[in-house]
């Protein structure tokens, strides 16, 4: 597969190169899709992300497998990317109030107000199988990061309005750990290694509950049988109405379950599990 992929991308390179006219453009968008190659981008502005992208580009399979870009806009607000790749992966810096040192990944979108870049009440497509498959690489490799939390977010900020699906790879947790060229190049690896390894779509659910830093559904991404999708923490679950509900389900349409984190819904459980059974959705409790 990854040599078919390099087929499309020196064809789609030779019609960018060579032709100069409108459909040779178009051409090149067709094949850079049809190869499956993903777009890492940073906003230059961003220490973690700027070094995890250096060290990307400097791997052999940039250009074969993904490209790298630069942007001079906070990721957060990167809605108006039109790229012709078949999905963003974000290099990002990761902040926390607590200090905690953490490496994340997380999918993207604002259940209320959009106060981080994105929309308004609108969440992103995931990235299912390649959260899952970067970390598990990331776990397997914990003990390159000592003294780190390996741990998904739920669903937060911007860009909401992507085309593709997308996903935050993140580094934590202040400047020290942002501008380590060592810590940042090592994740960026684990990047290109996901990147490597394409892992096939998978079943994944969409999830309910939890803090901010979801253990259960860490847990289930790690060791056990399904990706994710959309993460709705419970302090955002009262935002979660009908309209709501809907665009949630709409953009997880190729979810084949909800994943409820029982205990961490508060007195959202039955209001919430009640809106799944009445659009035909399988509930399954962590």
């Amino acid at each position: 597969m990854s040599d078919l992929r390099a087929i499309f991308m020196v064809l789609a390179m030779f019609f960018r190169v060579c032709l100069g006219f409108i459909c040779a453009k178009n051409l090149y968008c067709v094949l850079i899709s049809l190869a499956g190659l993903d777009l890492l981008v940073a906003h230059r502005g961003d220490p973690a992300g700027l070094r995890m992208a250096r060290r990307a580009s400097r791997s052999a399979e940039c250009g074969r497998l993904f490209e790298v870009k630069l942007v001079e806009t906070p990721a957060v607000s990167a809605d108006w990317l039109d790229e012709p790749f078949s999905s963003y992966v974000f290099l990002s810096r990761h902040a926390a109030e607590s200090g905690r040192l953490a490496l994340t990944c997380h999918s993207t979108g604002n259940f209320g107000e959009a106060r981080a870049g994105g929309r308004d009440r609108e969440v992103a497509l995931p990235y299912p199988a390649f959260q899952r498959q970067y970390m598990r690489n990331l776990h397997a490799r914990s003990g390159d990061f000592p003294g780190f939390d390996i741990t998904i977010e739920a669903t937060h900020h911007g860009p909401t309005a992507l085309s593709r699906p997308s996903v935050f790879v993140e580094v934590g947790t202040g400047p020290e750990q942002w501008n380590d060229d060592r810590l940042c190049s090592a994740v960026a690896d684990v990047v290109v290694q996901t990147v490597k390894d394409r892992a096939p779509d998978t079943e994944y659910g969409i999830c309910f509950g939890g803090t901010h830093y979801p253990a259960s559904f860490t847990r289930e991404l790690i060791s056990g049988g399904r990706a994710l999708g959309t993460v709705v923490p419970r302090r955002a679950l009262p935002l979660v109405d009908g309209p709501m509900m809907d665009h949630i389900v709409h953009k997880n349409r190729g979810a084949s379950c909800a994943m409820l984190d029982w205990s961490g819904m508060g007195s959202e459980k039955r209001r919430i599990s009640e809106m799944l059974r009445e659009r035909g959705i399988e509930t399954v409790r962590l």
